[in-house]
């Protein structure tokens, strides 16, 4: 049977058993500045977000499928991934990355070049029921220990004010997504359908997603799967994936 159809069966035998299941019609496109996005909201207090790299033998996962076949050995499923930051050639994250407690690569406040350079960047944490976007030094002062985490820039939204680097004429047009969290502590995942610049993207979460903090993930290679809406995108292969996952009811 299809994954994408054991989700479906999976979500609903929870609700028909009276259980918590994970938010089915999570996501939506958003018109903003006149371009589309596609946003994908989950509630980390019911929702089960976490991080990927590697799986059991050491190697990066690369894909969304292959995370979901490992899942499924496990019992669980996929209900959400996204590319869940920069990486290098070998498919190391760039910056910090966290895998339940263990921090499986250091924050990176080394000078450098590129869009993860271009500081402020920052961290998307996960803990016990709840998420946060913090700018990367920020985050290292305020001593968070999160169960997942990831590192990226450069930051798109620092505590309502736009990155201030980024220029609302600019020329530098490119697919892109970001992860930010409301002021109601939602945790949102966004991608552009069509190339956008730095600026327009940091409005959409601001303005539009009420995301007083939001991290831009990564540009070109922005990857999706949200079998609710048939999306399982396959053209790069990737380093680590944040993933919305539950278990199969038993």
């Amino acid at each position: 049977m299809p994954l994408f159809t054991r989700a479906f069966i999976a979500g609903a035998a929870l609700l028909s058993a009276g259980l918590a299941a994970p938010a089915f019609g999570a996501c939506r496109d958003v018109l903003h500045l006149g371009e589309t996005y596609l946003a994908c909201s989950f509630d980390p207090s019911t929702s089960d977000i976490r991080l990927y790299n590697k799986d059991q033998t050491g190697m990066p996962f690369r894909s969304f499928r292959a995370l979901s076949l490992e899942l499924r050995r496990r019992e669980q499923y996929l209900v959400f991934a996204m590319n869940g930051g920069m990486y290098h050639e070998d498919l190391a994250p760039v910056g910090l990355h966290v895998e339940e407690g263990a921090e499986l690569a250091p924050l990176n406040r080394n000078p450098g070049w590129g869009n993860f350079h271009m500081l402020p960047n920052g961290v998307f944490y996960v803990g016990d029921g709840m998420a946060g976007v913090m700018a990367a030094e920020a985050y290292r002062l305020a001593g968070i220990e999160p169960r997942f985490a990831t590192q990226s820039g450069p930051m798109l939204v620092i505590d309502g004010a736009l990155h201030p680097r980024f220029l609302p004429e600019s020329d530098s047009l490119k697919t892109r997504n970001g992860v930010g969290v409301t002021n109601s502590g939602k945790v949102v995942f966004a991608v552009s359908k069509r190339p956008v610049r730095f600026h327009d993207f940091a409005t959409l979460f601001r303005d539009a997603l009420d995301c007083p903090n939001a991290l831009f993930l990564d540009g070109t290679i922005s990857s999706l799967y949200a079998p609710e809406i048939n999306r399982h995108d396959r053209l790069f292969p990737l380093g680590p994936i944040i993933a919305v996952v539950a278990a199969f009811p038993r």
